[in-house]
């Protein structure tokens, strides 16, 4: 699984993906709006979509979004949620969109980024974004040791994971960030979100995520144990919190 392309290594994830995995704080789009000149007349294109947990927001918002999505399970997703929707099913890659010259005026990418080629990424997302465009860069960074199930839950991760450390040091890695909105071209914002889960919820947690063993794996069944370990030591009335900061970079592109 570590070596798995980022394209193909959610499709066997998508129903835990789709359940487990966390939406938004509403705070990004009041940011957006207020902050950034954000109106249900622009067009989104949400680079690296997934099951759509981030176009959501948009749509609500009233605006057409574009969910580019390379993986087929995953787009697939997508579409029958937003069936009827403005949403438009795109697959691409962030590299490759296949979207029209200069016709999106806000790109989203919504716990993707740090899967991009950054050069190639930056050449495309500057080729399909208007004169006066913006990318939002956005993720859910899961707090690491604020609490002792935090903590346990890190040290499963750091144990377990197929290739958690090289995946987890990539969010907004500075490097990258720079390539495509050129120095320190962007804003960073930063809101609160958690998750509440139960044991049953948890484990889909667990399981969503690309750098957890599959099924038929070695570890998969020692690491279950071991969450079950995990939920048993630190649950509260039958309840663990996922505490995270949403980190939103937002800017125009180099």
């Amino acid at each position: 699984m570590a070596d798995a392309r980022p394209t193909e290594r959610f499709t066997i994830r998508v129903e835990d993906y789709e359940r487990y995995r966390p939406d938004y704080p509403r705070e990004v789009l009041t940011t957006l709006q207020g902050e950034h000149g954000l109106t249900p007349a622009h067009v989104i294109a949400d680079i690296g979509s997934g099951t759509g947990l981030s176009a959501r927001l948009f749509l609500e918002n009233g605006n057409v979004v574009y969910g580019v999505e390379p993986n087929e399970a995953m787009a697939a997703a997508a579409a029958r949620r937003f069936a009827g929707a403005a949403f438009h099913d795109v697959r691409g890659r962030a590299e490759a969109t296949t979207l029209p010259d200069r016709s999106i005026d806000f790109i989203v990418a919504g716990q993707a980024f740090h899967w991009f080629d950054p050069t190639a990424a930056a050449a495309e997302l500057r080729r399909i974004l208007r004169p006066e465009g913006r990318l939002a860069v956005v993720w859910n960074r899961r707090r690491l040791d604020t609490t002792p199930f935090l903590l346990a839950y890190e040290e499963l991760l750091q144990r377990w994971g197929t290739d958690y450390r090289q995946v987890s040091e990539r969010y907004a890695e500075p490097g990258a960030l720079a390539t495509v909105f050129g120095g320190d071209g962007y804003r960073c914002h930063r809101f609160p979100h958690r998750q509440v889960f139960d044991r049953e919820g948890l484990r889909g947690r667990l399981l969503s995520s690309s750098y957890t063993p599959p099924p038929g794996h070695a570890s998969h069944e020692p690491m279950l144990a071991a969450l079950d370990a995990v939920f048993d030591a630190c649950a509260v009335d039958g309840r663990v919190s996922f505490d995270y900061d949403t980190e939103l970079y937002v800017g125009p592109l180099k």
